[in-house]
């Protein structure tokens, strides 16, 4: 098993599987909404210049996250090929 790190941390083009994220209050009202539950696969598409907003592909849509809710969801990097 990899080791977690924040979504925030990911390089262009990494494939991770969501594991944790925030429990409570409007981040986790928010993230679930837009479909991130933990076990979910995403693809960090690119990140903005100065590193705010991030870019994912998750569940074949593109969707753009404040680096402070990135900071908050918990990842394991999936094995390369």
């Amino acid at each position: 098993m990899n080791a977690l790190s924040k979504l925030s941390e990911l390089s262009a083009g990494t494939s991770a599987v969501v594991r944790e994220f925030p429990k409570q209050g409007s981040a986790f009202l928010r993230l679930r909404e837009m479909g991130l539950m933990p076990g979910t696969a995403l693809t960090l598409i690119r990140t903005a210049p100065l590193g705010d907003p991030i870019e994912v592909k998750v569940r074949g849509y593109n969707l753009t996250l404040r680096k402070s809710e990135a900071e908050q969801i918990l990842v394991e990097a999936s094995a390369k090929a």
